[in-house]
């Protein structure tokens, strides 16, 4: 290795080469989507391919065509595999790949690992990889079985390519569908929507929760903080608002009325749907533009919490929701720390998490703004599609389809911020400055 390479090398941060790996393979997915082969008419443009390769790669799941109709076998192939590599993550391929041909992995290489997995410590990253390929693929292809089984009397031998890719799709939290409009056709099929649900949770639940589970041999007493957090947290935000989507969308209470008239079955299955998709998955299995302003909204929320650290899923986290809820209730209580499970939550992580509120919400309102601008749709359908595209969830009100080219471009650089991380991707273009033993004197203001 050259002087030249070891020092572009030490120059490029672990965020920057995260960032450079996720760009290259959207680039890729976009030239292998560009190919006549790859699309039923033989010609896809490229505003097509790349929001379609964006997409897949940041496991989002919204498109501008039809999965179904436009994608050839072939093309279908490269989504798949764009979303399982976008799921996993960069890091995760490259360094399984490494690990196969037994090639020593660089402490660079396993810094940028932890970066992208979440991991703790660098001892921990190869086990960590193969508790991610090993879950992953027992998940999937349980998923894949039985999705298989239970749609093999509708289409056939389809079946079995089906089973396939709606397993990864929803495990890897994309939402990316070819039965042509989600589930909506199946919405009474209680257990494809079952067995749905079940991959998003398990794979949107995080790969550091599966490595501590494992550790703890399932004792709750024995979990990390983190893992607590995410356990308990992540049951709520389902049942609860599981029970709101039941209230207002399936009740007289609502006020669009549109799924009043389906079973008591259909509706509790599909609450719960309801409540575990924008997590951020992007199947749907009732029409989302019917929904009441009450579910929309909760919807919205739902999509900008997000699932966990270090998983498939994107949005805010729920460790991130958690910790700044608690440190508004510290605050409101007068306490001067903050506590979760008997155990204080360091300034640096309430810092953080208050910085990945703060951005999400300026990039929000800031593409929104934009979009606003530059084409014509209501103010609901512009803030739901935005915080779909940066949570990488994929439902739609209909703007990524039907949006103008700025639109579109607006919602690929969101969707790439959002696999990526706003504070990630922001700290690519600010240098970092470096720590002084120099301190500033305090300067009092007041606020609130």
């Amino acid at each position: 290795m050259s002087k030249k390479d070891i020092k572009i090398k030490k120059n490029m941060s672990p965020v920057k080469v995260l960032s450079l790996g996720y760009l290259i393979t959207i680039a890729i997915g976009t030239i292998l989507l560009l190919m006549p082969f790859a699309s039923n008419t033989g010609k896809t443009t490229f505003i097509e391919a790349i929001f379609t390769a964006t997409s897949a790669v940041c496991v989002t799941g919204l498109t501008v065509v039809n999965t179904l109709e436009h994608f050839t076998l072939f093309g279908k192939i490269v989504i798949i595999s764009l979303i399982q590599i976008g799921g996993l993550g960069f890091m995760t391929i490259v360094t399984l790949l490494f690990m196969m041909i037994g090639k020593k992995i660089s402490i660079y290489n396993q810094t940028i690992m932890i970066q992208s997995s979440g991991s703790y410590t660098i001892s921990e990253v190869k086990k960590l990889i193969i508790i991610i390929v090993v879950g992953t693929v027992l998940f999937e292809g349980i998923g894949a079985y039985l999705i298989y089984l239970i749609i093999s009397p509708t289409y056939g031998d389809k079946a079995i390519f089906y089973g396939i890719f709606h397993s990864i799709s929803a495990f890897c939290n994309a939402g990316f569908d070819v039965f042509g409009d989600s589930l909506a056709p199946m919405n009474t099929n209680h257990w494809l929507l079952i067995v749905i649900m079940a991959l998003i949770v398990i794979g949107g639940s995080g790969f550091i929760l599966w490595n501590d589970l494992i550790d703890s041999k399932f004792k709750f007493k024995r979990l990390k903080l983190h893992s607590k957090i995410v356990l308990v947290f992540n049951l709520i935000i389902i049942v609860v608002p599981a029970l709101l989507f039941l209230l207002f969308e399936f009740t007289k209470i609502g006020t669009s009325g549109h799924f009043i008239d389906m079973n008591i079955k259909d509706k509790i299955v599909n609450a719960f749907f309801l409540s575990v998709t924008p997590r951020t998955a992007g199947f749907y299995s009732l029409d989302v533009n019917e929904l009441t302003s009450s579910g929309k909204i909760l919807t919205v929320i739902l999509m900008a919490i997000g699932g966990n650290s270090g998983s498939t899923a994107g949005g805010l986290k729920v460790t991130t929701f958690v910790v700044v809820i608690a440190n508004l209730v510290s605050q409101m209580r007068g306490q001067k720390d903050v506590v979760l499970f008997k155990k204080q939550i360091s300034n640096s992580v309430i810092r953080q998490s208050s910085a990945l509120l703060i951005s999400f919400i300026i990039l929000v309102l800031f593409a929104s703004l934009l979009i606003t601008t530059f084409d014509n749709f209501t103010f609901e359908q512009i803030i739901f599609e935005v915080v779909s595209a940066v949570c990488t969830v994929g439902l739609t009100s209909g703007v990524s389809a039907a949006g103008n080219l700025f639109t579109k471009i607006i919602l690929i650089l969101l969707m790439y911020a959002g696999r990526l991380g706003t504070l990630t991707l922001l700290s690519v273009f600010v240098k970092e400055k470096k720590a002084t033993a120099l301190q500033e004197p305090i300067g009092k203001i007041i606020v609130g």
